[in-house]
């Protein structure tokens, strides 16, 4: 089915087609449209182009007004102030418009003109550690922004640029063959799935990492297993294999808790990339893009200098031969670019890491391997405590991510159980509500949330029923559900030949604007304005249930129309909080 124009569209064409009309000369004209609390729209064009062109505003206003055609769609327009135009819709273009909308499986929301593939790179957790806080906001944001990309007709490849390589692994490597013993403990990450793995890894990485900290000779074997390793050799590529494949059934567990899809083949580490680094570092050498400096290979850059006023480069390849992140990042990006045609690229990762993306990108652009403005950090802020400072245990160490989203689901079943002894829902029922009820909330906190900004994680305002939560949005979706339940035979019907109150109509018309919201949103990769628009649309209903009753309606055609009202609600809140990666249960 073709797109559905929604109503500021087409009011917007009509006033220009009009604006046009007037004054010829003054050639496609825009109307400035926006809505406004005088009336449905209110357009403040007309006034800065009479002074362009020297022009009475109100007088010119006023052939727009009678240039506007009588075709049902605009109920009054009244010239305000210096020549404003304040717009009424009908109540009949209203229905009539939601009802093209409703007749749609996509709800009116078109596909993207010109529909190109964007990879983007999220989660990046790291093998042989457990996932903490700090990976949250780029796993939600990401899998929030894929949702959204792909619905609107993009291609998109998921990256997840796991720590997989490097100085780490020689020295896990190497504590296991020097303490074999460990390896007898195999069976227990088996036995345990994904938590004991991760479990026993976190353990041995502890124990690795403090005997390289104060064992010298043992430092230079880990460093000569790390050689090893890249140059392939049997023993250490097995048992590097043995940790990647533990550390992925733990990351399996993580992100099936919290409800978003990875496959296998989406996680494509640093060391995916190991075979690309010499010719990365010959095409920077060679193009003079990249110089030694002091024995490494650098990138320099006139506006990045340190506090003493020296330039700080991009070290591509330190000066014993080895490689950073600035190098694996750069190989992606030639793979990503070269290999999988991304048209667009994009990083969401922790804004401290703003700088190095930065300085990555532009020396991609000068090499040649990234055009210009098509790749772009999604930068996000941290997660803070209570206390306004980065989130941490008691002890003062890092949240594990898994401890986080079981209190989440905790707290939410104790609600959903509260809230819901009437429903008879089992056992069984409650805890699967309360875990999508926790989990949304998590996502819903995040995602309602400007990425660049801080945000405090206060699980008793996640949950609660009241205010901007996802717990608000999905009890409004169930209650939806029952009163659809509840009517029984009567089918929603809508029918524009019946005046809406003002409920109606202010929800009505903010129903209207989802498509132009969801276009926005893929634009920008700004998914806090679905959740914002998700939250406005909750509460235009609620006051919408307050004041106007639909089974108890006054005669069959306005049940009908109400219910209409009410379904196509609950289908847009649906479609907005999957995008958003919450489910909305249909009890609650």
């Amino acid at each position: 089915m073709a797109s559905v124009p929604s109503l500021a569209a087409t009011v917007h064409q009509r006033v220009a087609d009009a604006l046009s009309a007037a004054l010829p000369e003054a050639g496609a004209a825009d109307p400035l449209l926006r809505r406004s609390d005088r009336a449905d729209f209110q357009a403040n064009g007309v006034l800065g182009l009479a002074k362009k062109l020297k022009a009475n505003p109100r007088e010119l206003a006023a052939q727009v007004v009678q240039g506007l055609p009588a075709d049902g769609v605009l109920a009054d327009v009244e010239v305000s102030g210096p020549g404003f135009l304040n717009i009424a819709i009908t109540d009949a273009a209203i229905v009539s418009t939601l009802a093209a909308r409703a007749a749609d499986d996509r709800l009116g929301v078109p596909y993207a003109d010109n529909p190109g593939t964007t990879v983007i790179d999220y989660s990046q957790p790291n093998v042989a550690k457990e996932m903490h806080v700090g990976h949250l906001r780029s796993t939600v944001i990401g899998d929030a922004v894929v949702q959204i990309l792909e619905h609107r007709g993009e291609t998109v490849v998921r990256r997840h640029h796991i720590g997989d390589w490097g100085t780490q692994f020689g020295m896990l490597i190497q504590y296991l063959i020097e303490h074999p013993h460990e390896l007898d403990h195999e069976s227990d990450a088996a036995d345990g799935e994904g938590e004991a793995a991760m479990s026993r890894l976190n353990r041995l990485y502890k124990a690795s990492r403090t005997l390289f900290d104060s064992d010298e000779e043992f430092k230079t074997r880990s460093r000569d297993r790390v050689v090893a390793l890249q140059s392939g050799d049997t023993e250490t590529l097995d048992l590097w294999h043995k940790i990647v494949d533990e550390s992925k059934l733990y990351f399996r567990g993580v992100y099936d808790k919290l409800d978003v899809e990875i496959v296998d083949e989406d996680i494509v580490g640093e060391s995916a990339y190991n075979d690309d680094l010499q010719a990365v570092v010959k095409d920077l050498e060679e193009s003079g893009v990249a110089v030694r400096s002091e024995g490494a290979l650098c990138v320099f850059f006139d506006d990045v200098k340190g506090p003493d006023g020296n330039p700080t480069p991009l070290i591509v390849q330190k000066s014993n031969g080895g490689f950073g992140y600035a190098a694996t990042d750069l190989a992606a990006i030639r793979n990503r670019i070269g290999t999988l045609k991304a048209d667009t690229l994009l990083y969401v990762v922790d804004a401290r890491q703003a700088l190095h993306f930065r300085m990555v990108f532009e020396t991609a652009r000068r090499a040649g391997w990234l055009p210009e403005g098509a790749a772009k950090q999604l930068a996000f802020g941290t997660v803070l405590g209570k206390d306004g400072k980065p989130f941490k245990t008691r002890e003062g160490e890092t949240v594990r991510l898994v401890d986080l989203l079981d209190e989440a689901i905790e707290r939410a079943t104790a609600v959903v159980r509260e809230k819901s002894e009437n429903l008879g829902l089992s056992e069984e029922e409650t805890v699967e509500r309360g875990s999508q009820v926790g989990i949304g909330a998590v996502k819903y906190a995040d995602l309602s949330t400007s990425m660049a900004r801080d945000y405090i994680f206060d699980l008793d305002r996640m949950v609660s029923l009241n205010g901007d939560t996802s717990v608000y949005l999905q009890y409004a979706y169930a209650r939806i559900q029952s009163i659809l339940r509840k009517a029984g035979d009567v089918a929603p019907a809508a029918h524009p030949e019946l005046p809406l109150a003002p409920a109606e109509r202010a929800l009505g018309l903010h129903l209207d604007e989802f498509a132009e919201v969801l276009s926005s949103v893929a634009e920008t990769y700004e998914p806090h304005k679905l959740a914002a628009y998700l939250y406005q649309l909750a509460s235009h209903y609620t006051t919408f249930y307050d004041q106007c009753p639909v089974i108890k309606a006054e005669t069959p055609a306005m049940v009908e129309n109400r219910l209409f009202l009410c379904d196509l609600t609950a289908r847009t809140l649906r479609q907005g909080m999957s995008l958003l990666g919450i489910r909305t249960p249909e009890r609650l």
